[in-house]
């Protein structure tokens, strides 16, 4: 299925119609030949507004976190497919999880369409525990602390919110070992 006909899929789904109504579409990132393949969780307020993914503190952090530009994440080398393609709204702390059937429903219609990806990074719980499925252990902090048992195929990493700067002073491993590790694996694919 073709990417144009993906998104007038889900913008006629009736689970997507608040979005419709307000023109709000789908966000995600499709590049067919694309050699990494980022699955995050949701596009945040400000993403929604403006349309491109990571634009905000986040992306900030991830581009430093692969040591690439940020021109380079919203190159052809990389496909960005979060779990829900629409904002899910605010939460008592942090946003709304992800609706669940974007994620089980759109995302093998645009897997099947990308063939080259050597990397498949899969940034916090929600990502993790639908792609590793019973490989998930115990919790994020393990599950990304043990991040070499995925390779090649998966690399799990923390959301790279400000919101985790607290996760990552008591979690050093992050920054001394896994961080180092996937500079090195997306410098060598690219």
């Amino acid at each position: 299925m073709e990417e144009k006909e993906i998104v007038e899929k889900l913008k006629k789904d009736p689970r997507n119609k608040s979005y419709t109504e307000r023109g709000i579409g789908p966000i995600f990132q499709f590049n067919r030949n694309a050699k990494i393949l980022i699955i995050g969780q949701a596009p945040g307020k400000r993403v929604e507004e403006t349309g491109i993914l990571f634009n905000d503190k986040s992306g900030e952090n991830l581009v430093k976190w692969m040591g690439i530009s940020e021109d380079a994440l919203h190159s052809e080398d990389f496909s960005i497919i979060p779990m829900d393609f629409y904002y899910p709204g605010k939460a008592k702390t942090g946003d709304k999880a992800p609706r669940s059937f974007i994620a089980k429903e759109y995302h093998p219609l645009l897997l099947d369409e990308l063939t080259d990806v050597k990397l498949t990074i899969l940034i916090g719980a929600y990502a993790q525990k639908f792609y590793l499925k019973d490989k998930f252990t115990k919790n994020l902090t393990e599950t990304v602390r043990n991040f070499e048992k995925f390779l090649p195929t998966y690399f799990p990493i923390v959301h790279p919110s400000p919101l985790n700067n607290r996760w990552m002073a008591k979690n050093t491993f992050f920054k001394d070992d896994a961080l180092p590790e996937l500079k090195k694996i997306v410098g060598n694919l690219l």
